[in-house]
């Protein structure tokens, strides 16, 4: 016994190593990133000890370890997450989202159900993961009309999705390289609907745990969007221009309130020396009028990204400048405060030239004391004051030294250039056709859906460096390490024949349901793919030893087992995607998810032999 643990010493010590990372991923005292880098450093310096190499002998280098870095499945994850960064600064998804949440406020509960179907059915006959990406500023704009955190929608997200995959053949990669096994080993092919009726099952029950646990077991989480929320509700007093050709030009109000300006209220109207306030009554715009609002940020911004040409107007009427290639600039808004003492307090912005001394526009002035009536050129600024700003991102860097402003770096945004929404809808249409097709793999495509996004200017490469999570990067490669050096040392083999020996005395149907539990659970460890890839042999060979007539039924609790990733953010890219937006932890999918998987292991178990004639 000590000889043999001697001689396979390289197998145990990796078991220890990935124990050690699930530990200290879910303890979260550190992050992920640093938890990673010394998972990989482990790993390197393990296997340049004497003595230490694969099961069949042959040595396993550096190169191995770091060949995850280099993964197809990883590399398609960044590219995916440029397309998204594409779609998300356009503003490209603005309109689908705004019509799919057009019935919230009378049917909420029909909307969100809605938006998970649609996530489902879509996610059943394309690859998932650009489904989520699209789908994540969807659930960001329905938890905000909920007035709940993120954390409450973003893993049901990545979960639905994966529940979709268990429904067709190419649902994910891994039905494909269970089905290539199935083909190789025993001479058939794997049908587009077999795994459909118990994956259906399965998806059912899984639906049935979201909807009862998840207010019990989802965290409450509140993150950067929850902090900013209160900040939504302050008004600012901003003024309009209505200049030829304006979208405002011959509008009349309805019922006092004027359509194309939504959530906002029209203070006052200036026509030369005359004032109008309200009610307004039969009053249509002119070129040359001020309409001073007061509005909410987030309504500044929905007109301004629904108007792209009027803000480019604003932009350059306060003598703001076009890029190099006399195109409009991409433009930031941001919010600042008038510091206590500053040399701007009593003085107007046209005063100031506000313009040419921070190189940003105003847009509008926040005070709590009082009700403001008046243009905004003639307000004198007060200690206090929250002044809404619009300008290039690099302004805003130059005004961080500024004793006179304190800038609210946590607020600025960019605003989307939705001129140019119709760019990256039609990239991410051809890269979900050509993917779900087969013409391109999902990896050519995604790429060439992110240099299609940089190359038409949909977003330039500091955005796409930025959408580029280096958390992402380093964790799913440090979970390809791991599970390279399970595969080679032989210890993902010892824990799979270690379970079918287990339970063949006990028949068939235990068999299969030890499978999909060992499955399961090395499947939150190891690759989706490489478990499946491991476990699919075995299955069979299982199959064969009991004589059973069809091995379809193994094949599939193989499938349906890799595809219970839902314990731990490196099991699948989906759940790693909302992770950030989701704020969540290690942990809280070891919390909610590793539930969903015992879940699924007893239904399976409880329909398996109704459904395959045990």
């Amino acid at each position: 016994m000590l000889a043999e643990f001697l001689t396979d010493w390289p197998m145990w010590a990796s078991l220890v190593v990935v124990c050690a990372a699930i530990g200290f991923y879910m303890a979260d005292r550190w992050s992920m990133e640093l938890v990673s880098v010394c998972v990989i450093a482990a790993l390197l310096v393990l296997f340049t000890l004497p003595g230490a190499h694969g099961e069949d002998g042959a040595p396993i280098t550096a190169q191995d370890l770091l060949s995850g870095f280099g993964n197809p499945a990883l590399i398609t994850i960044m590219a995916l997450l440029v397309v998204g960064q594409g779609l998300f600064q356009t503003g490209a998804l603005e309109g689908p989202t705004k019509a799919l949440l057009s019935g919230y406020d009378r049917r909420p509960m029909l909307t969100l159900l809605l938006a998970f179907f649609a996530v489902f059915a879509i996610s059943a006959f394309v690859n998932n993961t650009p489904i989520v990406i699209m789908f994540l500023p969807v659930m960001s704009a329905i938890a905000q009309r909920m007035k709940t955190p993120a954390s409450r929608l973003m893993m049901p997200l990545s979960f639905i999705s994966i529940f979709a995959g268990m429904t067709t053949l190419i649902g994910t990669s891994t039905n494909l390289l269970a089905a290539e096994a199935f083909q190789r080993i025993d001479g058939r092919q794997l049908g587009f609907f077999d795994q459909t009726p118990m994956g259906l099952i399965l998806a059912a029950a899984g639906m049935i745990y979201l909807l009862i646990f998840s207010r019990f077991l989802l965290p409450m989480r509140e993150g950067l969007t929850e902090d900013m929320a209160p900040t939504s509700s302050k008004q600012f007093l901003a003024q309009i221009e209505v200049t030829h050709g304006h979208f405002l030009e011959g509008k009349k109000p309805v019922a006092g309130m004027f359509l194309d300006l939504p959530d906002m209220t029209v203070r006052m109207i200036q026509r030369g020396e005359r004032a109008f306030l309200p009610p307004y009554e039969d009053l249509a715009l002119q070129p040359g009028d001020l309409v001073i609002v007061a509005a909410t940020r987030g309504a500044i911004q929905n007109v301004l990204a629904r108007q792209p040409d009027f803000l480019q107007q604003v932009w350059q009427a306060a003598g703001g400048d076009l890029d190099e290639g006399g195109r409009p600039r991409r433009l930031s808004l941001t919010e600042a405060v008038i510091a206590p003492g500053s040399r701007m307090v009593g003085r107007t912005v046209e005063m100031l030239g506000f313009r040419r001394l921070t190189r940003a526009v105003t847009l509008g002035i926040q005070r709590r004391s009082r009700m403001i009536r008046s243009k905004l050129g003639e307000i004198r600024l007060e200690s206090g004051d929250t002044l809404l700003m619009c300008g290039p991102p690099d302004a805003f860097l130059e005004l961080r030294q500024s004793r006179d402003l304190i800038l609210l770096e946590w607020s600025q945004t960019e605003i989307p250039l939705t001129g140019k929404a119709l760019a990256p809808r039609i990239i991410a249409l051809i890269l979900v056709v050509t993917a779900a097709s087969g013409i391109l793999s999902i990896l050519h495509a995604s790429v060439l859906g992110a240099v299609a996004m940089l190359v038409t200017g949909c977003l330039n490469y500091r955005q796409a460096s930025r959408s580029l999570d280096l958390r992402i990067f380093l964790v799913i490669g440090a979970a390809l390490a791991m599970g390279m050096a399970l595969e080679k040392t032989g210890a993902a083999g010892m824990i799979a024949h270690s379970v079918v020996n287990l339970a063949s005395p006990f028949g068939t149907l235990a068999v299969l349901s030890s499978l999909f539990l060992a499955v399961a659970l090395l499947t939150n460890l190891l690759s989706n793919a490489a478990t499946a890839i491991l476990f699919s042999p075995i299955a069979l060979s299982a199959a064969a030893e009991l004589h059973v007539a069809d091995p379809l039924p193994f094949l599939l609790a193989v499938i349906y087992g890799a595809n219970c990733s839902f314990a731990t953010p490196i099991a699948y890219q989906t759940n790693m995607l909302v992770m950030g937006p989701g704020h969540y932890r290690f942990g809280d999918f070891v919390r909610f998810g590793g539930p969903l998987v015992f879940v699924l292991w007893c239904v399976f178990t409880l329909f398996a032999s109704w459904r395959f004639d045990l």
